[in-house]
């Protein structure tokens, strides 16, 4: 029985919410906050996207198109990111650096089919103040052909081996097509890892290592359930010898997105820029090497995956502020005691490593806070008032849920701990179902036509055939865009003895449908 492939589709102003708020154990009121979305998730998802990141405060728009200001609420999510990775590359012995932001053309132009895909995207310096520059430098598109060079320099014989490098910068590319934040932007910041070794086998073991390390930062960090493949030759890093990639699915557009490569670029960039060694008999050889990156994308994904018509929600682990706690005071309440309340919460969630803050704000209601709160994604709110006082307990409320539960503040760290966890957990699991209810197994082109038109991610047989790949896409052109695979499943299902593939695919892959041919933003390599 052959192995199968997935297939699948692409991806304003704050207006009046209503929040309840508690005054004092008595009935809930609505209140008018000013806040909210002006549109749904399900009914428009690009401008509830646009309008999501903005009135979050994650970014804000700058006034050359394409490029954005990422604000601290965006920046500490990918922070946390950039600590747990580079926690973990460190342990794997990568190391640090930082090459310059500027490409001479003579490097650039050095490895013409590497380039070739980025040409249209490159940014090029032409002028220093009011003076032409004698040779244009462009800015990197991705850094390759700044570094071989010097690992050619750098890399004499076997004692020199491994070399595993990896910088955390910026890079542009200068799209023209729908520009859409942290997922298709013309800067972005990424990390990028460029390793050489002896062997290939050394450099196929370091591959699924960092893959499975993209792999954690999507399920572990964001609680959004990945797809580990292979890309095929046609969707592979240009240059390279092979490409894997972790691919995320967004369930309300029908459409895949990469959600980070590791690649295998074999010994072709070593031919290149002459990267040779000598070895332990004093034979004269190639390196073998690989390069990987996952991006600021990662944040466009989570809000794509788990935001609601309220705002962002955030996964705990990445949440800049884990527990927001409101103070409900009202009418004749102890005001001061229910404040030193809030701050005493405060202190034993801190204490406990848990990221946590009280809003004092005496110029909102707390019914303003709510929304507001709801809308930066908070996970949990804790409110307390003066009944909570009069029995030292909080009332504690999720955001992914939004179910509510009295606690005792004398088992409050615990429980807190305990709750983060759960939402985690549920997050990740709505997540799930979701994108596996899209999958859909196609076993002749008419299913195959048939999920597509349906926005699913079809798994389906596949070929190593690259005419088969191309007819494909030819054959599902169209007013929605045409099918794009996106990789061959390392976990394969199970099928069915007896079942018939089509004629001449016997290899499984995925599949995902996009608008146009550069529909899937290229954020990685």
């Amino acid at each position: 029985m052959g192995k199968e492939a997935i297939v699948s589709g692409d991806v304003g102003p704050i207006w009046m919410d209503l929040a309840r708020f508690r005054q004092g154990g008595k009935k809930e009121v609505k209140k008018e906050t000013g806040l909210g979305l002006s549109f749904k998730k399900d009914e428009n998802f690009g401008e509830w996207y646009s309008e999501v990141v903005v009135n979050s405060e994650m970014i804000e728009y700058y006034d050359i198109s394409g490029c954005y200001i990422l604000r601290p609420w965006a920046i500490s999510i990918w922070e946390i990111l950039q600590t747990f990775f580079d926690a973990e590359i460190k342990k794997m012995e990568i190391k640090n650096c930082y090459f310059p932001l500027f490409v001479s053309p003579g490097a650039l132009q050095k490895e013409k089919d590497h380039i070739e895909g980025f040409a249209p995207e490159v940014a090029w310096v032409t002028k220093s103040g009011k003076s032409d520059l004698e040779v244009p430098v462009a800015i990197r598109p991705t850094s390759e052909t700044v570094m071989y060079p010097y690992y050619s320099k750098w890399i004499r014989g076997h004692r020199d081996l491994p070399l595993k490098l990896n910088q955390w910068c910026n890079v542009v590319r200068w799209e023209f097509s729908n520009p859409t934040p942290f997922i298709r932007s013309r800067e972005f910041l990424w990390q990028e890892g460029h390793t050489a070794f002896a062997t290939k086998e050394e450099a196929d073991t370091e591959v699924l290592q960092i893959l499975e390390l993209y792999r954690r930062i999507y399920e572990e960090f964001l609680a959004i359930p990945v797809i580990r493949g292979k890309k095929t030759e046609m969707e592979k890093f240009a240059g390279g010898l092979y490409t894997t990639s972790v691919e995320a699915f967004i369930p309300n557009t029908g459409r895949g997105i990469q959600g980070a490569t590791s690649h295998c670029l074999g010994q072709n960039f070593a031919k290149m820029f002459e990267i040779n060694f000598e070895n332990d008999k004093g034979e004269r050889c190639m390196v073998w090497q690989n390069s990987w990156a996952y991006s600021t994308r990662t944040i466009g994904v989570m809000v794509m995956v788990h935001g609601d018509d309220k705002g962002l929600v955030l996964p705990p682990k990445v949440a800049a502020l884990q527990v927001v706690v409101v103070p409900v005071p009202y009418k004749d309440a102890d005001t001061k005691g229910i404040f030193d309340a809030c701050i005493e919460t405060v202190t034993a969630l801190s204490g406990a490593g848990i990221r946590a803050k009280a809003d004092l704000r005496d110029n909102y209601s707390p019914g303003w806070k709510y929304s507001d709160w709801e809308m930066k994604g908070v996970p949990i709110r804790i409110e307390i008032g003066p009944r909570d006082l009069a029995n030292n307990q909080v009332r504690v409320v999720r955001r992914d849920s939004g179910e509510k539960s009295d606690i005792s503040r004398v088992f409050l760290v615990e429980q807190v701990k305990g709750i983060l966890d759960k939402i985690h957990e549920n997050l990740f699991e709505v997540a799930k179902q979701k994108r596996d209810a899209c999958i859909q197994i196609a076993r002749t082109w008419d299913e195959f036509v048939k999920a597509l038109g349906e926005k699913k991610m079809i798994l389906a047989p596949w070929s190593d055939e690259g005419n088969v790949e191309k007819e494909v896409k030819e054959r599902t052109k169209g007013e929605l865009g045409a099918a794009k695979s996106l990789c061959t499943p390392f976990d394969q299902p199970e099928l069915p003895e007896g079942t018939i593939f089509m004629l001449h695919w016997s290899i499984g892959h995925i599949w995902t449908i996009v608008l146009g041919e550069n529909a899937l933003p290229k954020t990685n390599n």
